[in-house]
């Protein structure tokens, strides 16, 4: 196998874990804060909604592209599922984390 093509898979694999962790996080925003789940931590709503849309995907994916879809591949959508869970929830909480570092506190302008 040429270098080129094994830089190709990790780059479609790459843009697939992130597209994914993309999904998780909207997808989270917008149910986490529906009655049954309020009370739940976000980080297991995350964690769930991780563990359905990878294999979902996977589906998704080897219909489309007509693969036949084995036990291994099912086992690497849950391996994928949680990397794609930390991605999101790390991701959210470093981006809040520096947002509350430089937002302006309208206490200190006055």
């Amino acid at each position: 196998m040429d270098i080129n093509v094994i830089m190709q898979y990790v780059t479609y694999g790459l843009a697939l874990l992130g597209g994914l962790a993309f999904l998780v996080s909207i997808v989270v925003q917008v149910i986490k804060e529906l009655p049954g789940l309020a009370k739940i931590p976000t980080c297991i709503v995350a964690l769930v909604a991780s563990l359905i849309l990878c294999p979902a995907t996977l589906v998704v994916l080897c219909a489309y592209f007509k693969i036949v879809i084995t036990w291994y591949y099912v086992f690497a959508s849950f391996l994928a599922a949680f990397i794609v869970y930390l991605v999101s929830t790390g991701g959210w909480e470093k981006i809040k984390e520096i947002w509350d570092r430089t937002k302006y506190n309208k206490s200190e302008g006055e």
